[in-house]
């Protein structure tokens, strides 16, 4: 560590730091929009420009002639920085006025408003009025740059951000500067468009509205939007990230820093993955009885539209379900299966396994299916899409398609002693030496085939907990319509053993009920779901969580697993 000043403050910076993150430290701003800390230094668009100096060994500094930019700048012991000089403020104020002299004045539609460098820049650094009386230089729009992409080329500052992306992170070079001068301009060659696994991530780094979403464009106002921190579900990376939501809508998921995770970035396929929350075949209400055999309530006899048609009041299906798991275990608790999902969060798995062992301790828990696709696609991709040695590697999309796999099996294994695998329970459905099971869902694909939800519907007693209907839940005894990603709070684990909270965002729609309240109230317990006061239960009871016992998870995670 050396000891750098900031405008007459003293801090304690790492000497690989260079002198932006120096003044974050020290909670000066520095604006910037080329530098990213997970990118090359180009120092290219000025800027950052700063007065900087050297303290002497007999005290006296020694000040640069001319202003540096502070990202290309390292932070060296006996750095002098001043960023509020006249000096400093008149290159700002200039650098803003050539960026902003063919930037078009429409704010007022661009997606970016609101959270726009380009925007802020001006406001706190920049002059009350342009001296251009000359036309602006006008461009063409290209929604040709990518299936989720669109450039609103007259926006673009030229940070390069975009193309140091796809060189040096996803490594498939799609973006490249064409032309020079004032016709200057991102661009694809023909045929080539910025489609890889990462793209979306180009859309997050573009300081301006020219790289936006079309996903999301035109959608709503980003000021309108709430967010609330949550973790990816698509993959056992487990990728911090923001839900975005208005109104107990989902507009947008985006990346959340955490080296401890993923980093900066997420894959396209968590990022537009969402998409299953709002789908018509959302379950909505608790059932009772086979979808065939259910009798609409007299109030909506006449036209049964939904599963609200065939719904029981939560209190009565609760009551109901933890009679027939106890009658059925009384019958033969070996042939009575618990399937949990490893979509299911650590307390949700806790709260479920410890109930049922205290029904009966001859239930069997099993690990339900774990979804994998393919390999681990690894990035930076090489030339011919090779992929990067492992020590190269900057970012990996898991082929393990589920978020908790080994939060889930670490409470089976204290449970019972083992981790029961779905295929052994397929094995035996198949024979037909079950006659009971409990079935955890929360996939966004369907993961049972044919024969295994027809084995399951031939059961005796088939509870199934879960968020979307399909052919399991219409010949279900029991259904209990559950919440997803968004709407739940709880703890998962990644594949490297990183515990991390997932916040809910927005409520599950009509009578669903976040599964951790559906477990509480299954389980008795009084009182309301509280995430942090059942990890603080799991930590005392499970050795292998002990260290969330202990430490305090924040925002980044804990490593619990190894």
């Amino acid at each position: 560590m050396g000891s750098v000043r900031i405008n007459d403050v003293e801090v304690d910076v790492d000497p690989k730091s260079n002198i932006i993150q120096a003044a974050q430290q020290a909670g000066v701003e520095i604006p910037y929009y080329c530098w990213h800390h997970d990118l090359s230094v180009v120092a290219s668009c000025r800027m950052c420009l700063v007065e900087v100096g050297e303290k002497k060994p007999d005290g006296t500094v020694s000040m640069f002639p001319k202003l540096v930019p502070a990202c290309q700048t390292p932070a060296k012991p006996g750095t002098v920085v001043i960023t509020d000089s006249d000096k400093v403020k008149k290159s700002r104020e200039q650098t803003l006025e050539y960026l902003l002299l063919n930037h078009p004045l429409d704010c007022s539609i661009c997606d970016q408003a609101g959270e726009c460098y380009l925007q802020d820049y001006t406001y706190k650094f920049g002059r009350a009025h342009s001296r251009l009386n000359e036309p602006k230089v006008q461009r063409l729009d290209k929604y040709h740059i990518g299936d989720q992409i669109a450039l609103f080329t007259d926006r673009c500052v030229m940070c390069t951000r975009c193309v140091r992306f796809t060189r040096e992170i996803s490594g498939t070079s799609e973006l490249h500067v064409v032309n020079r001068g004032s016709v200057e301009e991102i661009d694809v060659f023909p045929g080539h468009e910025c489609n890889n696994k990462l793209a979306g991530n180009v859309v997050d780094l573009c300081p301006v509205g020219a790289l936006c979403s079309k996903d999301f464009l035109y959608k709503k106002r980003v000021w309108w939007l709430k967010s609330a921190n949550s973790v990816c579900t698509g993959c056992s990376t487990g990728c911090s990230i923001e839900v975005d939501q208005n109104e107990d809508k989902i507009f947008r998921l985006r990346p959340r820093e955490n080296p401890q995770a993923q980093g900066s970035f997420m894959c396209d396929e968590g990022r537009f993955g969402w998409k299953y929350v709002n789908s018509e075949d959302r379950l909505l209400a608790p059932r009772k009885g086979k979808l065939g055999t259910a009798t609409p309530s007299p109030a909506t006899e006449e036209k049964p539209k939904s599963d609200l048609d065939f719904s029981d009041p939560w209190p009565n299906i609760l009551n109901d379900v933890n009679q027939a798991i106890a009658e059925a275990a009384r019958h033969d608790a070996h042939k009575f299966v618990a399937i949990f999902s490893p979509f299911m969060t650590c307390e949700e798995a806790y709260l479920l396994a410890s109930h049922l062992k205290s029904i009966n301790s001859h239930i069997r828990l099993v690990l339900g299916p774990v979804p994998v696709v393919g390999a681990d696609d690894c990035y930076p991709k090489g030339p011919k899409g090779e992929s990067p040695a492992p020590d190269k590697v900057k970012f990996t999309i898991r082929a393990e398609k589920c978020p908790n796999r080994l939060g889930v099996s670490a409470i089976l294994k204290h449970f019972q002693g083992e981790v029961i695998e779905w295929s052994t329970v397929q094995s035996e459905l198949a024979a037909k030496h079950l006659q009971s099971a409990l079935f955890v869902g929360g996939y966004p694909q369907p993961v049972l085939s044919n024969a295994d939800v027809q084995n399951l519907s031939e059961l005796r007693l088939l509870i199934v907990q879960d968020i979307l209907r399909s052919k399991l839940t219409d010949n279900a005894n029991f259904v209990l319509a559950s919440a997803s990603f968004a709407e739940r709070e709880g703890t998962v684990v990644n594949h490297a053993g990183l515990a991390q909270r997932c916040h809910a965002a927005v409520r599950p729609p009509a009578e669903a009920r976040a599964d951790g309240r559906i477990l509480m109230e299954l389980a008795g317990r009084r009182g309301l779901f509280h995430a942090d006061s059942l990890l603080q239960e799991i930590g005392a009871v499970i050795p292998a969580f002990a260290a969330l016992k202990e430490a305090t998870m924040g925002e980044l995670g804990v490593k619990a697993l190894s």
